[in-house]
């Protein structure tokens, strides 16, 4: 028989508390995030930068691209992963959420890793791809309608065998409804269909969080 999991508020405090090593930079950022942001939903729990920051010291990464930073908390879990000459370019469109997240990134003293860039990311990721960078890990949290062209764009950044992490594919079980058609919970089943068939890369979807998808380039 299948295994399910229902993640009570006391187990999920169990998961943070021993299941992962949270800084105290990323504890307050949280905490400021969660009492003073409209939209503090939109960050990833410590359980998940638990895991990407693992990945990110798998398989090494020195480069990594973020796309969707909020308040920083993924930011900053990635950047503490990399190595003191590593680089992140962390992409949003918001100074007002971003700023929320500076001054802890100064805390952990990782702000020198971190190249934060306002602007429409497509233009960033574009630019990237024109001059030929590559990246060995990539961060996918951002607006839903260009949750495909990021993919793509992706794709051509992110060395083979590097690791792309695309964030909220379950959407709150929306895309296992049939009866949730909004235009976002459409564009994430087509995407989740589109990766699950894409034989360009090797792929696995995890329930951490609001969905988690991990996508290597063959």
């Amino acid at each position: 028989m299948p295994r399910y999991l229902t993640m009570t508020d006391q187990l999920a405090d169990y998961v943070r508390d021993i299941g992962t090593r949270e800084t105290e930079a990323q504890r307050e950022l949280r905490a400021v995030t969660q009492a003073g942001q409209r939209d503090a939903g939109m960050q990833i729990g410590p359980d998940q930068g638990q895991v990407m920051a693992f990945l990110v010291r798998l398989i090494g990464a020195r480069r990594a691209l973020e796309i969707g930073t909020f308040t920083g908390y993924s930011a900053l879990s990635v950047a503490a992963a990399l190595p003191a000459d590593g680089q992140l370019i962390a992409c949003d469109v918001s100074e007002e959420y971003t700023s929320v997240g500076r001054p802890f990134w100064n805390k952990a003293g990782v702000t020198p890793r971190i190249d934060l860039r306002i602007g429409p990311a497509l233009r960033t990721l574009e630019a990237l791809e024109a001059r030929g960078e590559k990246f060995d890990f990539a961060f996918i949290d951002a607006d839903k309608p260009n949750y495909d062209a990021y993919y793509e764009l992706c794709l051509k950044l992110v060395r083979r065998r590097g690791l792309i992490a695309i964030d909220n594919v379950l959407w709150s079980g929306a895309v296992a409804d049939p009866a949730k058609t909004s235009a976002d919970t459409k564009t994430l089943r087509a995407l989740n269909r589109k990766i699950q068939a894409d034989t360009r890369v090797e792929m696995c979807m995890l329930a951490i969080g609001d969905g988690l998808t991990l996508v290597s380039p063959r």
